[in-house]
């Protein structure tokens, strides 16, 4: 049963319709995130766990909605060196039923030099600038990515260009090599290419005037992940979110199987499922510092409780703002704080 108005809106036009929508409901919210179950890392102070994940804010035009609607932190893009539009053909469709979107886009965004003039007007806003870094109410992540023309022989090119433009501004990168919708990028969790791919982007990131934080976005599809983790602490990864969309389908017939990633509730089992295996190795292994970030499927406020209690340190949300309404962050604070 369709229980918000919004869902019977065709997914297309759902999707043009959300920015006006949230600018609209933002204005009347806190301009502060909630604080709640609040977390430090490295520096950096999370008023709550609960933030958005990649593709909700492609192009940083709405950090500041989502820190009013109670974020605890805010990941945009993902952005690519050059800006490209969606992939051709359908590239959005939902189960209200199943709670489950499928997407096809392809990192959809309006490229390096948009965002980062986006950044650096937010930044104004809070009395800063590039060498003088404001205060913002929470942290901010940029996700960066390939253009889908690039070759993945060139790809460590594309993210250092996102790494060098956007290091002032980000809080920590979330390298995304695992979305299923740019073709051959998930080669790059091969055990042949991973630990250079890797390795050279933590020697660019040790060779910038900041040193920032790189969080790996993990593959839901990937069958060793044990070694894509050993792997990545080998390289100087500083932490991981768990996961993507996948390829897999729970349910047969409901989206197109050839093509297009699958996230909200039928990835929950896969995402607890690996954020399980994560956690259980970091605990065997004594390893600790380490920024562990639990996506996919994170639709209830005991959902994001259960993320927390299994080893995350941090949760996301995309699905939940499409399925609960913008209302959703200030519901968790409501039930958990």
């Amino acid at each position: 049963m369709i229980t918000k108005p919004w869902l019977f809106l065709p997914s297309s036009w759902l999707y043009s319709l959300s920015p006006l929508a949230l600018k609209f409901y933002s204005h009347f919210k806190s301009a502060q995130p909630y604080q709640w179950k609040s977390v430090k890392w490295r520096g950096l102070s999370f008023p709550n766990p609960l933030g958005t994940a990649g593709g909700l804010d492609k192009n940083a035009l709405y950090v500041q909605d989502y820190w009013a609607l109670g974020a605890g932190f805010v990941e945009v893009g993902t952005v690519t060196p050059r800006a490209q539009a969606p992939n051709p053909y359908k590239i959005l469709d939902r189960s209200v039923q199943h709670l489950s979107l499928w997407n096809n886009m392809g990192f959809p965004n309006k490229g390096l030099d948009f965002v980062k003039k986006q950044l650096e007007l937010l930044f104004e806003k809070f009395n800063g600038s590039q060498t003088d870094k404001p205060k913002l109410p929470s942290p901010l992540f940029v996700n960066i990515g390939k253009n889908r023309d690039t070759p993945v022989t060139q790809a460590l090119e594309d993210y250092k260009k996102g790494m060098e433009a956007l290091y002032p501004f980000a809080e920590a990168f979330v390298i995304n090599i695992s979305s299923p919708n740019t073709k051959d990028l998930r080669e790059l969790f091969s055990a042949q290419k991973l630990p250079a791919f890797l390795k050279s982007l933590n020697e660019i990131r040790l060779g910038l005037k900041v040193n920032r934080p790189l969080i790996l976005k993990l593959s839901p599809d990937e069958e060793d992940f044990t070694r894509i983790i050993e792997q990545s602490l080998s390289a100087g990864i500083d932490g991981w979110c768990i996961c993507n969309s996948t390829k897999q389908r729970p349910i047969k017939n409901l989206f197109p199987e050839d093509k297009g990633g699958l996230s909200g509730k039928l990835l929950a089992d896969t995402s607890l499922k690996l954020l399980k295996q994560l956690n259980a190795y970091l605990v065997k292994n004594k390893i600790e510092d380490k920024l562990v970030i639990s996506c996919g499927g994170v639709l209830t406020a005991q959902d994001v409780l259960d993320r927390l209690e299994l080893g995350a340190d941090l949760a996301q949300v995309y699905s939940a703002v499409v399925f609960k309404g913008f209302g959703f962050f200030e519901s968790v604070y409501k039930e958990l704080s």
